[in-house]
């Protein structure tokens, strides 16, 4: 399954969205603009995405609430450490308070994964972030090696977005 990822303005990717009802695609939208993900076993919808491998599904895509993205950079030879992190997790947030779906994505053309929740509210995501430390920080102290590998190509970051039909 491959995750395309483009973005422009909201209003614009919502009418592009109603083109392709049957296709399994998300608008998500913040004060900087908009995002949208399409999930297919097919080609890309659209002209210019970034694509993406998706290595790990829980639940289907909403079509309302919250959105996280967690953007970690990795280094070519943190690959094979990071993916194996993820695969052992027993996935982070299952059973998680108001989680609505998750995707991890393996950036085919970049360094940089990246790891989608969905939330009912924004409120769900706010407790699961308190009782936890940051998603980066406890997939690298979960490698368990000593000295600790350099797996990360950067500082990871976040983005937040929205989605409302």
């Amino acid at each position: 399954m491959d995750g395309y990822i483009t973005t422009g303005t909201a209003e614009y990717l919502k009418k592009l969205m109603k083109n392709y009802e049957k296709e399994k695609i998300v608008v998500m939208e913040n004060a900087k603009g908009g995002l949208l993900f399409h999930e297919t076993t097919g080609p890309s919808l659209f002209q210019q995405p970034r694509k993406y491998e998706v290595i790990e599904r829980l639940g289907d895509l909403p079509k309302e609430g919250y959105t996280v993205l967690n953007y970690i950079p990795v280094t070519d030879e943190g690959r094979p450490l990071f993916e194996h992190q993820l695969s052992i997790q027993d996935w982070l947030f299952k059973n998680e308070a108001g989680l609505l779906a998750l995707r991890v994505l393996r950036p085919l053309s970049s360094k940089t994964y990246i790891i989608m929740t969905f939330w009912e509210k924004g409120t769900f995501y706010d407790q699961w972030q308190k009782a936890n430390p940051p998603l980066a920080e406890k997939l690298n102290k979960g490698l368990g090696y000593s000295p600790q590998p350099q797996i990360f190509d950067g500082f990871p970051y976040t983005q937040k977005y929205t989605i409302s039909g």
